[in-house]
């Protein structure tokens, strides 16, 4: 525990490499478009709790292993943001299971050490194009649901977006009590919604085909 405290608290945290694409603002709400660089990161899911609950347990899990819960022992480093994959549900509130993921910090981006818990993953992610939308405070479940409400709001039926997750970033340590930066991410789409379902039948279909030329 004082390995992830000291690591947290001392080290030099690097950010997300990213570029912004353009800036809008609607709705008296500000946001960007932004690619976001792939790489390695860890991640880890928690179900069955409240999303607050759930995403203080993956955060602290991953603040554990950069901070030296891993096979040699090492603090890494801190990457901002913490990144948690909300789920939400038909009425805008969210599920009850989260993925939380940390980017490797770079000095360990081709070899990122093990981590001693193994629930942990270590996983590959490519680079990605978001909305984003940045407000202040704690941010807990309610705040996030607003903020996307209203970036949904602001981005209207011209955007393209991934409409069954988005992530609710957080760039602050708990023990910082002002200035503090949070971020909803939609993560741009392209491939319209209407044609989602097509493709997936498409991509149904050719497995089909290769099954039954393979049983010949």
């Amino acid at each position: 525990m004082l390995g992830m405290i000291k690591n947290s608290l001392l080290s030099t945290v690097e950010t997300w490499p990213h570029r912004v694409l353009r800036r809008g603002e609607k709705e008296q709400l500000s946001y960007e478009e932004r690619e976001c660089e792939g790489g390695q990161f860890a991640a880890v899911e928690v179900e069955g709790k409240p999303f607050d609950e759930a995403s203080k347990e993956g955060v602290l899990k991953l603040l554990k292993y950069v901070g030296g819960s891993n096979d040699k022992g090492v603090g890494m480093g801190m990457t901002a943001p913490v990144s948690i994959t909300a789920f939400p549900a038909e009425d805008g509130s969210l599920q009850q299971k989260v993925k939380v993921y940390l980017r490797i910090p770079n000095q360990f981006q081709a070899s990122p050490p093990c981590p001693s818990d193994e629930s942990i993953k270590i996983e590959e992610r490519q680079a990605l194009t978001i909305y984003s939308t940045q407000f202040g405070g704690y941010a807990k479940e309610v705040d996030y649901v607003n903020y996307a409400a209203k970036l949904k709001a602001a981005l209207g039926s011209e955007a393209t977006y991934r409409k069954d997750f988005y992530f609710c970033n957080g760039y602050d340590p708990p023990m910082k009590p002002y200035g503090r930066r949070n971020e909803v991410w939609f993560v741009k789409d392209s491939v319209p919604d209407g044609h989602r379902d097509l493709q997936a039948i498409g991509e149904l279909q050719a497995v089909m085909v290769a099954a039954g030329q393979g049983e010949k």
